[in-house]
């Protein structure tokens, strides 16, 4: 029968019009059940998806580079058929940092670049970080309805936020802060170029660097930590870092009292050092034979520079918190102190050290690393001691057990830091005398900017810069100071140092006969009374009233 002849059947007599609008009625009633039909099918396809796509979350500024697999159609009932991507939308490379590109083949799709959600932060609004991409697809193998020739997948896409970016920088509100002030920049750094000899030789310079950490940013406080370091003219050098108690409301005028003091009272005594310096010689002299009148001449003036200028320091800040009828624990401050001299025989470093933080001497190519202290713990986890605690003066072996000195060939490099450095990068007090962890920092810094090149005043910025280090956790103001000899400069330094005694005033327990002596003996002066009458002042009027 011919498809003229069906027609005609269908129609009968009817007249052309009434034949033609039955005809219509019919084509589109036929042509509703055929898509009807495909829709069935497309719908069968559908429930034999697992939409379980491998798409990892990003992470903002961090390379991301992801294929993902169209998932397959598993259905005996249309074993032919298959999913065909044909566009992915919703990640721009302009706004999200990425691009989303579809695969020749149609199977698969991959998402490439940088997640950036800075677009999403204008005027300090917190970013999305949740994004819906939209996959048009169709199916192989069937035919697609003429209204839905492609099907839509909504999906979610996730770009965890960059955990730095969280921390708000919010400015010390100085205006309306009660009196006293006692303002302070959210940033400090100095470089201490140190001329060469006449002779051309080169000599160590001194950088340091200190910024107000995150936690304190995150909540408009100011930066309590402080340094001050000084070169004289007949070769001493002072450095001091000092760290202000973050629940000391004035902590960061302690730290500042604290730096200033110590670094102005050892140049004034060391403006005029010779004897010193001849006892200093006289030991090196002697050492090997351990002379304890030697040991005991160095560690008396020792005393008297060194620990007399953290005594002073003390002083200082309670004077300050008196006039101000404030406790001096609210002044609360560590800090590490040290002198040093290059000799014709080596170096002569001496130290004072209060609470946490670092004091190391850091030679590279020896493979060694001398902490030169002990970081204090308080009477709980997490604690120290500060240089305000009337504890820490109480006598004279109080005070002669905070003191070092050493005598070394050479170094690479004199550290001095706040644990907001010492913390993140070392993690535990063992780890500081690893050596490998100093290695470790030393190489940190050279391969993050830093150049410890001599003469380059331009690594007080790069410090600074180096100091915006993340580390899951550690959100303290970061100090650090270095004394080094830039490492474009030959050096000759020794794969041994001239000397193992590491002699502390008292050193820990195992102490050999001498040391000994220096602890249970101590040189004049013997008490915190005897340094007060150096300053003619009397000694009841030294010690503050228990905090």
């Amino acid at each position: 029968m011919t498809f003229e002849k069906i027609i005609q059947t269908i129609i009968g007599d009817t007249n052309d019009e009434r034949a033609e609008g039955f005809l219509r009625f019919l084509s589109s009633k036929l042509w509703g059940l055929y898509n009807d039909y495909l829709m069935d099918k497309i719908k069968v396809a559908e429930s034999e998806i697992v939409w379980n796509l491998n798409m990892p979350n990003a992470k903002e500024n961090q390379i991301y580079n992801q294929t993902v697999e169209m998932p397959k159609v598993s259905s005996a009932q249309l074993p032919e058929v298959e999913i065909l991507l044909d566009d992915v939308v919703g990640l721009e490379q302009d706004i999200h940092g990425l691009q989303l590109m579809v695969a020749p083949d149609k199977h698969s799709f991959a998402i490439t670049g940088t997640p950036t959600l800075e677009h999403f932060r204008k005027d300090g609004a917190t970013a999305l970080s949740t994004f819906e991409l939209t996959l048009k697809y169709h199916f192989s193998g069937m035919e697609m309805p003429a209204e839905r020739p492609v099907l839509e997948r909504k999906v979610q896409f996730v770009i965890n936020q960059d955990p730095r970016k969280l921390w708000r920088d919010i400015p010390v509100d100085w205006e309306n802060m009660t009196e006293p002030k006692y303002k302070k920049d959210d940033i400090q750094i100095d470089y201490v170029k140190v001329e060469a000899l006449s002779d051309g030789t080169p000599q160590k310079d001194i950088v340091a660097a200190s910024k107000r950490g995150r936690s304190h940013a995150q909540e408009g406080k100011p930066r309590d930590d402080h340094f001050k370091m000084s070169h004289m003219d007949n070769g001493w050098y002072i450095m001091a870092v000092a760290d202000g108690a973050g629940s000391a409301k004035y902590s960061r005028e302690g730290s500042r009292i604290a730096c200033e003091e110590v670094t102005n009272y050892c140049m004034a005594q060391l403006a005029n050092s010779k004897d010193f310096e001849s006892a200093v010689k006289q030991y090196n002299e002697h050492k090997t034979e351990s002379e304890s009148d030697a040991r005991k001449a160095v560690g008396d003036y020792i005393y008297k520079i060194v620990g007399t200028a953290a005594f002073k320091a003390h002083k200082s800040i309670n004077a300050e918190a008196a006039i101000k009828k404030l406790p001096a624990k609210q002044y609360a401050t560590t800090l590490l102190l040290a002198i040093c001299k290059k000799f014709e025989f080596g170096w002569f470093i001496a130290t004072f050290w209060v609470g946490d933080g670092a004091i190391c001497l850091y030679n590279k190519q020896a493979h060694t690393a001398e902490v030169l202290g002990v970081p204090d713990e308080g009477e709980y986890a997490g604690q120290t001691r500060f240089l305000t605690m009337p504890e820490i003066f109480k006598d004279a072996t109080s005070l002669y057990q905070r003191l070092r000195f050493r005598i070394v060939d050479d170094f690479t490099a004199l550290f001095l830091m706040s644990d907001g450095v010492s913390d993140p990068k070392f993690e535990t007090d063992a780890n500081l005398n690893n050596p490998d962890k100093w290695d470790a920092l030393w190489t940190d810094l050279k391969e993050n900017g830093v150049e410890l090149t001599d003469d380059n005043e331009e690594t007080k910025n790069q410090l600074l810069a180096w100091l915006d280090f993340w580390s899951p956790g550690n959100h303290d103001d970061r100090t650090i100071a270095i004394l080094y000899e830039g490492e474009d400069v030959s050096q000759n330094i020794s794969s041994e140092t001239a000397d193992e005694d590491n002699t502390s005033i008292p050193d820990v327990p195992e102490t050999t006969s001498n040391e000994e002596e220096i602890a249970e003996t101590p040189v004049e002066p013997s008490s915190t009374e005897d340094i007060e009458e150096q300053d003619q002042s009397a000694a009841e009027d030294v010690e503050p009233q228990k905090e």
